[in-house]
């Protein structure tokens, strides 16, 4: 099958090329291709399956880190008490604006996805698989070409999602699978156990596309050869995306341990203002301590940082940090699915505050709020949206303290906000203020409390408000009631 042209990042390798391997000469792997660069697999046993994924240390790629072998043991556990076969999953439903990497794993190599994939629904005996694939991506045409030319251990589909940020989350994602709205469970449920936090009730297995092709490159590989790169504790190569200022995302594979100035270096960036490691659920990090930091979980955490999705962004000098934070902290808060407190209060009112503070009108005591909303949120949701919201936010305010007190001091740093955190197009809907026609009444305040917050002469505090969709009908009661009609709720494609 001859595919057109797929517009992808481009792809580069700082040492060995597993991952990659092949992507210097081939726009994409069909399966003759990949027979060609990547050598047959022998498929093995449910324990020797086991036993190499604990060897390798492979753990999850998603932004969790959780270890394979003991994901699978426990899906394994349930489908032997239970007598109900195993599914498995393949999450690249990548919702998050920095990251390519999966996306690009799907368009272009998606034959080592499936092999990791089909080695264990062999191995384990699986009922189904089932690949996660963002709606209109590239992927969402590969992955349905590379399953029509192979032999299947058992039956598969792709699951089309909504370009979301909590699409990628396990449990949304398995309630998509189900036919639910995509968005995390209320109730948190372990989708190994099964019932109601499987697929169909099954016990399922559920990792991301990269933590798959990882397990075919250590099953070709074998434990020794896998370990010939990386640190002893955490060998092997990754896969990370380096967002650069007005120039398209790059996909790097890089060993373990690789120093992220070394990085930044080979994609011709500097530390700028902040280095964000992980993406928008990561951690900033000041520049001198981005330099010598080394890309694996131990030795980002000793800096308190972790690999998250592998995305990676600079803020250049020329560029308001809090007002590239504050453009982002507003999307994140709309992009929750308000199923619980911290999503619904905390992160609205931390971009709010963020926003003033962006503008140079906040008060210490907006910041210290905002701070303590944050504080709140961590480990206080239904899923890990308002924890990760929290670390992006908070260490922000930390790397970047001098801007802070900038902007608390006086009119602001004097920079403008370029835009170089990557965001989607502006979609959904807004809730806009006629200054002409409010009259200070507060009622909008009353009707949408999650929108709407007054300021200290009783208008509402902002003229443009982001809508996530669970605010919409709060927005149309606060628009149709409006005394003045000074509310208006404008829709943009």
């Amino acid at each position: 099958m001859k595919h057109a042209p797929l517009e992808l990042p481009e792809v580069r390798r700082l040492d060995a090329a597993r991952l990659t391997s092949g992507l210097d000469r081939h726009q994409r792997l069909d399966l003759a291709a990949h027979t060609r660069v990547h050598p047959p697999l022998r498929p093995p046993d449910r324990d020797g399956l086991l036993t190499l994924a604990e060897a390798v240390g492979l753990s999850g790629r998603g932004g969790a880190g959780f270890p394979f072998a003991r994901k699978a043991r426990a899906a394994l556990a349930t489908a032997d008490r239970t007598g109900a076969p195993p599914v498995i999953v393949v999450n690249g439903a990548e919702g998050e604006p920095a990251s390519a990497k999966d996306k690009m794993l799907f368009a272009r190599a998606p034959h080592l996805v499936l092999d990791g994939a089909c080695l264990a629904a062999a191995a384990f005996g699986a009922e189904e698989i089932v690949i996660g694939v963002v709606a209109g991506s590239p992927g969402e045409i590969s992955v349905p070409a590379a399953l029509a030319e192979r032999d299947l251990p058992c039956p598969a589909r792709t699951m089309c999602l909504p370009e979301r940020f909590v699409s990628g989350e396990s449990g949304a994602l398995i309630r998509g699978i189900n036919g639910l709205p995509v968005a995390p469970p209320s109730l948190r449920a372990r989708a190994t156990d099964g019932g109601t936090g499987g697929v169909r009730g099954r016990p399922t297995l559920l990792s991301n596309a990269e933590t798959w092709a990882q397990l075919a490159v250590a099953a070709r590989l074998g434990p020794d050869a896998y370990a010939a790169v990386g640190t002893a504790a955490e060998p092997g190569t990754m896969l990370l995306t380096v967002n650069r200022p007005g120039a398209d995302p790059l996909v790097v594979e890089v060993a373990t341990g690789t120093r992220l100035g070394a990085v930044l270096d080979s994609c011709g960036l500097q530390p700028g203002s902040g280095v964000l490691v992980g993406g928008y659920h990561g951690a900033w990090l000041r520049p001198s301590d981005a330099i010598d930091a080394p890309l694996s979980r131990a030795g980002l955490a000793g800096l308190g940082a972790s690999l998250g999705a592998g995305a990676i962004v600079t803020i250049p000098g020329g560029t308001c940090p809090l007002g590239e934070v504050a453009r982002v902290a507003a999307w994140l808060a709309a992009e929750s699915a308000g199923q619980c407190g911290p999503c619904r209060r905390g992160l609205p009112a931390a971009a709010e505050a963020l926003a003033l503070l962006a503008a140079g009108a906040a008060e210490p005591v907006v910041l210290e709020d905002a701070r303590r909303a944050l504080g709140a949120a961590q480990a206080g949701g239904a899923c890990s949206h308002p924890d990760g919201t929290a670390r992006f936010l908070l260490t922000a305010l930390d790397v970047f303290s001098e801007d802070v007190d900038a902007h608390l001091s006086g009119p602001g740093c004097g920079r403008p906000v370029r835009g170089v955190l990557p965001l989607p197009p502006a979609q959904g809907a807004r809730l806009e203020v006629d200054w002409s026609r409010c009259a200070g009444h507060g009622l909008c305040a009353v009707l949408a409390p999650d929108l709407m917050r007054l300021g200290p002469h009783g208008y509402p505090a902002s003229t443009s408000v982001p809508v996530a969709p669970w605010q919409e009908h709060d927005a149309r009661r606060a628009v149709n009631q409006c005394p003045a009609l000074a509310v208006r709720l404008r829709r943009r494609a």
